[in-house]
């Protein structure tokens, strides 16, 4: 067995986020009174809370500043009246109770408990994730929950990578198995970090990019048959 342990990616690899945001999203507009518009309010959202990860990811943004400066541009363009501050913590707290699985997951995750360490990485604002990923149906199959904003370091830089394999107190890289949905985040951070990665990628999105995964999936069970 090549393999040790495996190290998973939480949202939008085990956890359906696309949906947690709606659910989270819908209510927070409600809680202001606002007429639900998934065309305008969401699509404009997505594409601001994205752009802001990726600062986020190269260094140009912290994660505290984050939670309410997306926010604040959301408010700007789409010239909405609401403190975003007081939007921000409505949103999280809306989202900290949305924890969705894929239909993989669980399967998956039972199937690989008792063989292999679990253990989950991921960016995230910790009164979301953590109500979200540790109190959820899955969190015992994994033997450590690591998230960046409690630790100060995210991915990709490979600190994150390091401080999650003390934990599980494992320390032979050829062992261990980075899975993920983002090559820039997952991915590059595995490579960076020297471990094989496997990128989910049930899109089927072309890489133009110079991150080269080690095995590349479109179901999560596909997993397996690399294990």
């Amino acid at each position: 067995m090549k393999y040790k342990v495996l190290l998973f990616d939480a949202d939008e690899t085990l956890f359906d986020f696309k949906k947690s945001e709606r659910h989270a999203f819908i209510n927070t507009m409600e809680d202001y009174g606002y007429d639900f518009d998934e065309e305008i309010h969401l699509k404009s959202y997505h594409e601001i809370n994205t752009a802001i990860w990726k600062e986020f990811e190269q260094g140009q943004i912290t994660q505290d500043k984050l939670k309410v400066e997306r926010f604040r541009r959301y408010k700007e363009t789409l010239q909405l009246q609401f403190d975003p501050k007081d939007f921000a913590g409505k949103y999280m707290h809306h989202l900290s109770y949305a924890s969705f699985l894929y239909p993989e997951s669980e399967k998956l995750l039972k199937k690989l408990h008792g063989t292999y360490m679990l253990a989950i990485i991921t960016n995230g604002l910790t009164d979301v994730q953590s109500r979200r990923i540790r109190k959820s149906v899955v969190s015992h199959y994994f033997d450590e929950i690591v998230i960046s904003e409690e630790i100060m370091v995210s991915k990709p830089d490979p600190e994150i990578f390091s401080h999650t394999l003390k934990r599980l107190g494992h320390e032979d890289l050829e062992s261990v198995l980075m899975i993920g949905d983002s090559l820039s985040s997952d991915i590059r951070g595995g490579i960076n970090f020297g471990v094989d990665t496997c990128w989910y990628n049930p899109s089927k999105k072309v890489n133009i990019s110079d991150i080269k995964p080690t095995y590349e999936v479109e179901e999560l069970m596909g997993i397996l048959d690399y294990l």
